[in-house]
């Protein structure tokens, strides 16, 4: 996680948005969201495929307008007045696939306002800075898939943005690419880029994100820092003794249940030092104790529930 994490409520704001609503033919697809995203923070909004993520996305740059709610971006209310400081990688990728690679990224950064010889320019040296160079002169179709996507991302970046929106952005890259994706990530928040993404894999979200929305069936449920999304559930305790039984037992509390050599339950509101005195007092004889807090996944289930998060697992890892 990046070192900025927890600081958002001293920071401006990069996005807000209040009870935002959009129906399609009816259907309620993204249903009162509330968000608001510092700048300089790397911001998730985490959630099952079909949960509302790209709808909200595409509402908050004015790509469709909410049917209510209002949403500010970067200071305005009318999203298209910044969009030439603001980097958007879609969910549906897309290259025309004779051109080359630096001609791609100057041509996505030509439609954000950057003139195309400066943005040949900045393409060439991009691809050269991410271990590309020697695919600049490449036509797209000449690409691997990966190569392609890391094309698209940097032409998501050529003109400098001051904030970048990722729609699933690890979908389709293998585990290398992911990794440099997500460095690139932190980089850009450490130079004062805001980064707000999407996923349906709770462990970009964990490793990368100061704060994040779950959001289920159009609804957010939880929006903000991760520590206090992971704070929603008890820590557990894992304990092992050498006695099996003796008086105490009577200290664990009511949840508390036998797994393998090992005792397990959360821990008590009265914290671990009345614990650890009846258990030595009781003569349980600790091999072992050692206090586990709750990951974002636990957390995940406890707030968005358990249907939301069979669903998150199941979501392809290939978006469609």
């Amino acid at each position: 996680m990046v070192s900025n994490a927890g600081a958002g409520a001293n920071r401006p704001l990069a996005i807000e948005a209040r009870g935002i609503v959009k129906r399609f033919d009816g259907f309620t697809a993204v249903d009162g969201v509330d968000l608001t995203v510092p700048e300089g923070a790397i911001y998730g909004i985490l959630g099952p495929n079909g949960a509302g993520k790209t709808t909200t996305l595409r509402m908050l740059l004015g790509i469709i307008d909410p049917d209510e709610g209002v949403r500010r971006i970067l200071g305005h209310d009318r999203p298209h007045e910044v969009a030439h400081t603001i980097g958007y990688l879609p969910e549906e990728r897309g290259l025309y696939p004779s051109m080359k690679a630096y001609e791609a990224i100057a041509f996505m950064g030509a439609l954000r306002g950057l003139p195309l010889a400066e943005g040949r320019r900045r393409g060439r040296e991009l691809l050269e800075q991410h271990g590309l160079g020697y695919a600049a002169d490449r036509q797209i179709r000449q690409l691997s898939k990966g190569m392609a996507q890391q094309v698209q991302l940097l032409g998501t970046l050529v003109h400098n943005p001051r904030l970048v929106v990722f729609d699933e952005p690890f979908s389709g890259l293998d585990a290398l690419n992911q990794g440099k994706l997500e460095r690139m990530m932190r980089g850009l928040a450490e130079s004062g880029v805001t980064v707000i993404f999407s996923t349906h894999v709770i462990a970009h979200a964990e490793r990368l994100c100061d704060e994040v929305a779950i959001i289920a069936g159009g609804k957010v449920p939880f929006a903000g820092p991760v520590d206090v999304a992971r704070d929603r559930i008890r820590p557990q305790v894992r304990l092992e003794t050498r006695a099996s039984d003796g008086p105490w037992r009577a200290a664990l509390p009511a949840d508390a249940r036998h797994e393998g050599a090992y005792w397990m339950f959360s821990l008590p509101e009265t914290g671990v030092e009345p614990l650890l005195r009846a258990l030595i007092e009781g003569e349980a004889g600790i091999l072992s104790l050692s206090i586990e807090r709750a990951g974002l996944h636990d957390a995940f289930v406890a707030i968005a529930g358990e249907a939301a998060a069979r669903a998150l697992e199941e979501s392809p890892e290939e978006v469609r």
